[in-house]
């Protein structure tokens, strides 16, 4: 994965850099093919927050989180809400290929005939 990180409003420093690397990495093995992320970690007043754009074949992955007081608790935060959203685009994509695709009107049980009343 190549990752690149901007820093805003925010001093740079290797254990960030190191901790977001970690934590993406581990998303890495979840993606079937090369993926690219910009990660911004920014400062406004009490707010950090951690934002993400990331690309991956078919997969278009856009997430912000914030804390307070706390750069690595938005970072852990991010990183959970983006592997959730790999999860549900991974699950979506099986569900597909598997053919399990079920009638909206019908609720997955089979069409009922009309009843016929004999005159």
């Amino acid at each position: 994965m190549q990752i690149a990180i901007t820093f805003k409003n925010l001093n740079s420093s290797e254990a960030l850099k190191s901790h977001v690397s970690e934590k993406f990495e581990k998303l890495d093995k979840m993606l079937d093919s090369e993926a690219d992320a910009h990660i911004v970690l920014s400062v406004e007043k009490l707010r950090h927050i951690a934002d993400v754009n990331m690309t991956c074949d078919k997969i278009r992955i856009n997430a912000t989180e914030e804390a307070e007081n706390n750069m690595y608790a938005a970072i852990d935060a991010l990183a959970e809400k983006v592997k959730l959203q790999i999860r549900k685009y991974k699950d979506k994509q099986r569900r597909h290929l598997a053919g399990d695709k079920e009638s909206i009107k019908t609720n997955g049980q089979a069409p009922e005939s009309p009843d016929v009343i004999d005159g």
